[in-house]
């Protein structure tokens, strides 16, 4: 049997991970613990909870039980060690760099409004890339659920934080509510102060809903974009650009967007041409890390040594590291190819 190169150890960026939703499972249960908080019974068992989104009801459920493990997070302590395991998770995963998505307004009620917030995490992130060694950044996400306004305000504080870490805007939560161009002064905010673009699309719903993030947002990543699948000038379009997508196959499989890994439209685009940065989602909701989905590429996809690599690459070439850490990024990527099985 051939053997194959240990994933773990391919250098690689890791664009799409959600903060709570990076949590260790016996973290959520010690912090549940430490601040008196029952959690749902979904959440404490040995398995991951099952999921599936795609109707409302599902993500309904969905969000219930990511806002429960929010409601766990409730101190400066708290979010510090989150940051510094989600780091060193990644770390053991292979991952040279990290742009964590985080909606300050979930933590502001309990750590003393917005700023102070935001300092807090990007004192943790600081903190933990120098304890860790990983190059880590944040991407400020409004929620599509709020108020076109809230994502202004939202947009104006990440560009307040662009010289402290903060590298992008983003745009979550379900993409069945709110039209993409009710938050284009939002994303306008953000790109004229330097950062990148990088609204969720086309998961949930349709190529459409990439298409507006493109159009609208003008979007310079897209998180998921597995549906742009479904449309192959859409596909066309996505590659001439070189529009990066965040996919995550096993969030894909755990919320219903396709029933089984390989279902997961890796393979159609990785040969249209469109750059793929492979994550992990939520971790403490679908039970994989990183290197886990370049485990499905390899294992339901047939992605040999040399297209994993190209994936790794993809992924450095599409974040906001600068030059030094992707070159140093890319360079390991070609060791570990040419490296003995």
């Amino acid at each position: 049997m051939e053997r194959v190169r240990d994933l773990t150890k391919l250098p690689k960026a890791h664009l799409h991970l959600h903060f709570t939703g990076s949590m260790r499972p016996q973290t959520l249960l010690e912090l549940a613990d430490k601040h008196g908080v029952r959690l749902p019974d979904a959440l404490t068992g040995a398995e991951p909870p099952q999921l599936r989104a795609t109707d409302e009801r599902g993500w309904f459920r969905f969000q219930r039980l990511y806002d429960a493990a929010r409601n766990c997070l409730r101190d400066e302590d708290d979010i510090r060690r989150l940051v510094r395991e989600a780091a060193e998770e990644d770390v053991r995963d292979g991952s040279g760099w990290l742009e964590i998505q985080v909606d300050p307004t979930s933590y502001a009620p309990r750590l003393g409004g917005l700023i102070p917030t935001m300092e807090i995490i990007l004192d943790a992130v600081d903190a933990a890339s120098r304890e860790t060694g990983l190059g880590i950044r944040v991407l400020v996400a409004a929620n599509r659920m709020k108020h076109p306004l809230d994502a202004r305000t939202l947009a104006r504080l990440a560009v307040r934080y662009a010289d402290r870490g903060v590298v992008g805007f983003g745009l979550s939560n379900d993409e069945r509510r709110g039209l993409a161009r009710d938050f284009d002064r939002a994303f306008a905010i953000a790109r004229e102060g330097g950062l990148l673009a990088a609204p969720h699309g086309g998961e949930l719903t349709g190529p459409a809903s990439v298409r507006d993030c493109l159009d609208d947002l003008e979007a310079t990543r897209i998180g998921h974009g597995v549906r742009a699948a479904e449309d192959p000038r859409l596909l066309r379009r996505l590659a001439d650009r070189q529009i990066t997508c965040e996919v995550c196959p096993s969030s894909n499989v755990a919320l219903g967007v396709y029933d089984k890994p390989e279902e997961v439209p890796l393979r159609t685009m990785f040969e249209a041409g469109v750059p793929l940065a492979l994550g992990a989602d939520d971790p403490l909701l679908f039970g994989s890390r990183l290197a886990a989905q370049y485990e499905v590429a390899r294992e339901h996809h047939g992605f040999d040594d040399a297209e994993l690599a190209e994936l790794a690459r993809q992924s450095v070439r599409g974040s906001a590291a600068p030059p030094e850490v992707r070159s140093r990024l890319l360079a390991g990527i070609d060791t570990w190819l040419t490296s003995p099985a």
